[in-house]
């Protein structure tokens, strides 16, 4: 069955992979984009879906943008995969450089759920993913800000699972590992990689956008509240 799924940060490697894969199942997929409108509005032609954008750490202008796609009718799969790092050790960290990683992600998973979870629910169906990550999990050096974030979309997901499990909505986080993309492949070599991975090797987008897919289907309608990781054995 078609339906509406939005995907924050569509346009990121592991972004488009996920809305390449919603869009494979047969869902209309709206690409959100912050600063990149143009490469959302690429993939969505690419896909048949609808690019928009709006700056999640501005929950009002946020709220405005998803009334305007909720005039097409309800959001029932929501996939919050936008964030940012700014990586530095917490005795050298600004308070902008805490707030500005908190906000997207964290505070964009709020601003991007809060207005599309009574529709949802309306229609007593829906899947919520969020984007979280290994970091999340293990904490990693220089990610104080970045690991916060992500470790409380596990908390907000858990709670947002036992709030609506009785009106058909699941809520889920995936948790990629080290996935290929330019600037991991810029920041890390190989043999690094293979080193600290068991699996020896970075995992593909796609790799992530697969469990996303399933997570988001009828057939994953009994697992809500859980955490899992992408991450070929890391963590």
């Amino acid at each position: 069955m078609m339906r509406r799924a939005l995907v924050t940060g569509g346009s990121s490697p592991i972004g488009a992979a996920i809305c390449r894969s919603l869009a494979a199942e047969g869902h209309e997929v709206l690409v959100h984009a912050h600063g990149n409108l143009a490469r959302a509005e690429a993939l969505a032609g690419e896909i048949g879906g609808r690019a928009f954008a709006c700056d999640l750490t501005d929950i009002p202008a946020t709220a405005a943008a998803m009334e305007a796609l909720l005039a097409g009718g309800p959001v029932q799969i929501l996939v919050h995969n936008a964030g940012t790092h700014d990586d530095v050790p917490l005795a050298g960290m600004s308070e902008a450089q805490w707030r500005g990683v908190v906000d997207v992600t964290l505070n964009g998973f709020y601003a991007a759920l809060r207005p599309l979870i009574l529709p949802m629910i309306g229609t007593r169906w829906g899947r919520i993913v969020a984007i979280s990550s290994i970091s999340g999990i293990m904490g990693n050096r220089g990610q104080a800000n970045y690991a916060a974030a992500k470790a409380g979309l596990i908390g907000a997901v858990k709670s947002v699972s036992l709030e609506y499990a009785a009106r058909g909505v699941t809520a889920n986080v995936v948790a990629p590992g080290i996935i290929d993309s330019p600037a991991v492949a810029a920041a890390m070599p190989r043999e690094k990689i293979a080193a600290l991975v068991p699996a020896r090797r970075a995992g593909k987008p796609e790799e992530v956008a697969d469990l996303v897919t399933f997570l988001a289907s009828e057939r994953a309608g009994y697992i809500s509240g859980q955490t899992i990781a992408v991450s070929g054995g890391l963590g």
